[in-house]
């Protein structure tokens, strides 16, 4: 009888009875169990990371080992070890009594409770030939009950024909049961997952189960090289669980030439001599993505220096982040007009973002000014961020009322700057404050529409020019798989704005809103968006809710509808079209009023979109058809 199984333990565990494992002929031993291997199905999640297992997934499954006393060894288990034959001994005597009747079986060893339970496993019976392949198979359900550590039968011939004795040698009685090596996973939560009872006969199939239980959980939380590496029970029934967590031992960067290495690498969720976890791999992996300076991110998973650990290597491909752009054109009111632009959202490799603008006309009075804006992330380890605004511009405004009919165009300057200080509460949410001190003022009117003539109501120009100054609090949840085009996640803010403080204008402006992005099937994605705000106080006309254009109700021109309350909800489907260009279906409703929660009447649009994705960002082009026809909508930059 040569079957495998009893060159080794079923239930991949040796339990000790005093003696040491090694002192039982044969070499019972642990078997490996494929289905203890350290990378399991959980890594399947996340296809990046598979690599990490390679040498991970060749791992055997704990064995059971015995813990002897210095100077004494255990009768029982030396006896058994004295007696027990060999087995090509048991496999020789097996074959001649092949064909044989099975006249009674009996058990040796085992008590009441378990040789119940090995009986029940049998599947050869009295009053059956003896196969060689029954025997197997009842050998291997009697050891599968979990409660024996060695067994092999014997045979006595009487003229009827044989009497089959399993002669067994249970478990040891289970006093105690400890864990070590645990840090990422409290210990009460462990033995939580631990069924084998103290006071008890050792289970060594519950046992197996537990050990399951307790590499299933470190998976479940993204531990995935985690796994338990000794099972020890000593003479006075304590059993021992050991458990490697598995360590990330350190990170290596390739790809980078533009950006340096401490930028990336302050992305990391997870520091060098921590378990590693799949879970903040993934993450660390969105956060470099996110920064928006690298067209592809790629992990791989190397074997570390010591046991159970990995490297973590982040390949990375960069795109352009700098742009230089000029541009020029005539119109008959300003003349000639030019425009300068240069920006870099990965300044000097450092991560930092710059930006700078500047516009001109040939009229002294018309379009000039310059937009300067500048970004610092991690200002500290906290990871504070610090963006400082500042501008002076004059421009010209074009203004329409709710039907879309021509009100007026003048030309409006604003100076100022602003600067907002922002810094992460959790690993999704952070905490914005703003404070902006802006200026407007009226220039002039370049165009007379069905509003009239303002610049001679000096009320007007009262109530909507002059000095803001304000502080915005703002929270903001973003859960987004990549921000740039998220296909799972949601973006939740609440924004509360105070305005006085000296300035010519005292208000409150609160706005709450929410998006979710939701996967269907491989590449489409459902978005549902929704939107509320409210003001009171002192407003100017540029600092009230606007409704209309390419970020809010497409179909209606810019700022189409204006008031103290604002309501948005949009419903968008996307799906790819051929490589970097997606497809859009959407359908906007919302506006804008001045009193009560609800208006009497909002405005709603459907319409087709066309996104690409190219060097210098997203660029997406829009057409909506509501109320009043049909508007063609273009950006550069991400939408909702």
């Amino acid at each position: 009888m040569n079957s495998k199984k009893y060159q080794r333990l079923t239930l991949a565990v040796a339990l000790g009875m005093g003696a040491s494992a090694l002192a039982l002929p044969h070499g019972f031993a642990a078997e490996e169990n494929a289905e203890t291997a350290v990378m399991s199905a959980a890594a399947a999640d996340a296809p990046a990371l598979r690599d990490a297992a390679t040498d991970a997934d060749a791992a055997a499954a704990p064995a059971l080992t015995a813990t002897a006393a210095p100077s004494t060894s255990d009768e029982r288990a030396a006896a058994w070890a004295a007696k027990r034959p060999a087995e090509n001994e048991i496999s020789n005597y097996l074959a001649a009594q092949v064909g044989k009747t099975i006249v009674e079986i009996n058990f040796t060893g085992a008590t009441e409770a378990t040789e119940k339970a090995a009986r029940a496993a049998l599947a050869m019976h009295v009053g059956d030939a003896v196969t060689e392949e029954g025997l197997v198979k009842d050998r291997d359900a009697i050891y599968a009950t979990g409660y024996f550590y060695d067994l092999y039968p014997m045979f006595e011939q009487i003229p009827e024909g044989v009497v089959l004795t399993y002669n067994v040698l249970e478990n040891p009685e289970l006093k105690e049961v400890k864990i070590e090596g645990n840090t990422v996973e409290s210990t009460e939560t462990l033995m939580g997952l631990v069924t084998v009872k103290n006071g008890e006969l050792l289970n060594a199939r519950t046992l197996q189960e537990n050990v399951q239980a307790i590499q299933e959980k470190y998976r479940a939380d993204g531990y995935i090289l985690a796994k338990i590496t000794d099972l020890n029970i000593a003479q006075d029934g304590t059993l021992t669980i050991k458990i490697s967590e598995g360590v990330l031992e350190g990170y290596k960067v390739k790809g980078n030439k533009k950006t340096k290495e401490h930028v990336i690498l302050r992305e990391m969720r997870q520091k060098v001599g921590e378990p590693f976890n799949a879970n903040q791999a993934r993450r660390s992996m969105q956060r470099v993505y996110n920064l928006g300076f690298f067209e592809d991110v790629n992990v791989k998973m190397n074997p570390g220096v010591e046991p159970n650990a990995v490297i973590m290597e982040l390949d990375v491909k960069e795109k352009r982040t700098g742009s230089f752009g000029i541009g020029a054109g005539y119109s008959s009111s300003d003349g000639m007009v030019g425009t300068v632009s240069v920006s870099d959202t990965n300044f000097r490799g450092m991560g930092d973002t710059i930006s700078i603008s500047y516009e001109m006309s040939g009229d002294d009075t018309d379009a000039r000014g310059y937009t300067f804006m500048y970004r610092r992330p991690w200002l500290d380890k906290k990871e504070t961020a610090g963006t400082l605004r500042v501008y002076n511009r004059t421009y010209e405004y074009d203004d329409y009322d709710e039907n879309g009919n021509h009100k007026e165009s003048f030309m409006r300057k604003y100076s100022g700057g602003e600067f907002t200080l922002s810094r992460p509460m959790s690993e999704y949410s952070t905490n914005f404050v703003t404070l902006r001190n802006r200026k407007d003022k009226y220039v002039k009117h370049t165009e007379i529409g069905n509003a009239g003539d303002r610049s001679r109501n000096s009320g007007w120009i009262h109530d909507n020019f002059g000095t803001t100054r304000s502080i915005t609090l703002e929270h903001v949840t973003d859960t987004r798989d990549n921000i740039y085009e998220p296909t799972t996640g949601a973006r939740a803010s609440l924004s509360a704005e105070f305005a006085g403080f000296g300035g010519d204008f005292s208000y409150q402006k609160y706005i709450a809103g929410d998006a979710h992005y939701l996967k269907a099937g491989r590449a489409q994605v459902f978005v549902i968006r929704g939107q509320y705000g409210i003001s009171k106080g002192t407003i100017s006309e540029y600092s009230q809710f606007r409704v209309g254009g390419q970020d809010t109700i497409r179909g209606y021109r810019e700022d189409q509808f204006r008031g103290t309350r604002m309501a948005l909800a949009s419903l968008e489907y996307r799906f790819p079209i051929v490589s970097k260009v997606t497809g859009a279906l959407f359908t906007d409703y919302g506006g804008a009023w001045t009193s009560g929660f609800m208006p009497e009447h909002l405005h709603g649009s459907v319409g087709i979109g066309l996104g690409l994705n190219t060097p210098i960002g997203p660029l997406r082009l829009d057409y909506g058809r509501g109320s009043q026809g049909g508007r063609v909508h273009f950006r550069v930059g991400g939408t909702f």
